[in-house]
């Protein structure tokens, strides 16, 4: 009997990179070895167990066969015969196939500390094909370590796999899982081009894939490709550390110019409409979060009036903040507006441009919230005693004023 440390712990050690969790391979024993060692039986489709002291997750050495389509699809066989190195071909990339003996020797049949050395994504064996999941892991993983590359016979393996429909084996949840880890990684645009690359995209998110090669006009967009854009967006979001709703909402914000008739290019007219429209198809399909879904549908819907915001007037204003409900959700609005700004920094040229549009409309909403609706009513319903819908217009009156006095002071500062 004898334990290992696996995979990405083993990776991110000989990266430098912090080590967040540890995966443990136990060669050699059997289950009943493992339980008289005081450890806990959890695992469901193969043997896994939990330390005794630090309940650390052990797994037994398991070979795995497919037996139907998808990444559900496979039946694990585990005993004490199972080698490491038999475990070891059967994951996904030749530098997540490495394992670490108690002795700290490192154990690497599969050459991955050299693909690690040349920053390139490799799989172990053909048996990689036989799981869709993992051309979504690889794609997260360019978005997780940017500087790779995948080899031109994974890619092509990845192809492969898409035009035999594995990709379209994979459940919803699942996708949505893979997409939104990328998503929170160091370059998520690393992730898009992978899944580009190799076909998947065009499968799993066709109205995100139909967007390059649709032209923005080049005044506004001098990057012009609305694809190119929509990647510099995520981009910038990721190096603001903002969450995943908002960079959710910056991927999804302009998925209507993907459905913009040639003949209208570069312009875009009604193009939030549409958008949102998308967004709220590609949620359901996906079962995205509702936190995520919500955002990104204001962000679709609304961020053209956001980068108009300087132009409205105060009543227009308040409206605005009716129909995004930001009386009663005011950090989601403000959500919203670091999307739209993210919006706008995701161009050619205009990562360092002002955006005033976003501390503009935070106070002006901090103005319509110090009217206070109680007094308002009560004064209201004084004068008219018998017109209690009165007093709703009151209200929406008093945060008009109140906003139209604030941008007025606003602007004289800018």
């Amino acid at each position: 009997m004898k334990t290992y440390i696996v995979g990405g712990a083993v990776r991110d050690e000989l990266l430098g990179v912090a080590v967040k969790d540890r995966d443990y391979v136990v060669v050699g024993a059997t289950p009943e070895q493992m339980i008289a060692q005081g450890y806990t039986p959890v695992g469901k489709d193969f043997p896994v167990f939990l330390h005794p002291v630090t309940h650390a997750e052990y797994a037994l050495a398991r070979t795995e066969r497919k037996t139907a389509p998808g990444y559900n699809g496979f039946v694990f066989h585990t005993d004490a015969e199972v080698t490491l190195e038999e475990d070891l071909i059967r994951r996904d990339l030749t530098v997540n196939a490495m394992a670490k003996d108690a002795d700290g020797v490192i154990v690497d049949p599969f050459n991955g500390k050299q693909d690690l050395a040349q920053h390139i994504f490799r799989h172990v064996s053909p048996a990689f094909a036989e799981d869709p999941v993992r051309i979504l892991r690889v794609a997260r993983f360019a978005a997780r370590f940017p500087q790779f590359s995948v080899a031109a016979e994974t890619n092509t393996l990845m192809q492969e796999m898409v035009a035999a429909g594995e990709v379209d084996a994979l459940v919803p949840e699942r996708v949505w899982q893979e997409l939104a880890r990328g998503l929170m990684e160091q370059q998520p645009s690393r992730m898009f081009a992978v899944l580009r690359d190799c076909g998947a995209l065009k499968r799993i998110l066709p109205e995100l894939d139909i967007l390059w090669g649709v032209p923005q006009p080049a005044l506004h967009h001098p990057e012009i490709d609305t694809g190119v854009h929509v990647m510099m967006v995520v981009d910038y979001a990721a190096r603001q550390n903002l969450s995943l709703p908002i960079r959710c909402a910056a991927l999804l914000h302009d998925l209507g110019k993907g459905v913009t008739p040639p003949e209208l290019w570069p312009k875009h007219h009604a193009h939030e409409m549409h958008s949102a429209k998308l967004v709220d198809a590609v949620c359901q399909r996906l079962k995205i979060p509702n936190d995520c879904r919500d955002l990104a549908l204001m962000t679709a819907r609304e961020h053209g009036n956001i980068g108009r915001a300087l132009e409205l007037r105060a009543a227009t204003i308040v409206t605005l903040f009716e129909r995004c409900d930001a009386f009663r959700k005011p950090q989601r609005f403000i959500d919203m507006l670091q999307a739209s700004e993210c919006d706008h920094r995701g161009r050619t040229g205009f990562e360092e441009k002002p955006f005033p549009q976003n501390a503009y409309l935070q106070k002006a909403l901090s103005a319509a919230q110090t009217v206070n609706g109680g007094e308002v009513a009560a004064l209201t319903q004084q004068r008219y005693p018998d017109q209690a819908g009165r007093i709703p217009e009151a209200i929406r009156e008093a945060r008009v004023k109140a906003v139209a006095a604030a941008i007025d002071e606003i602007k004289t500062s800018i």
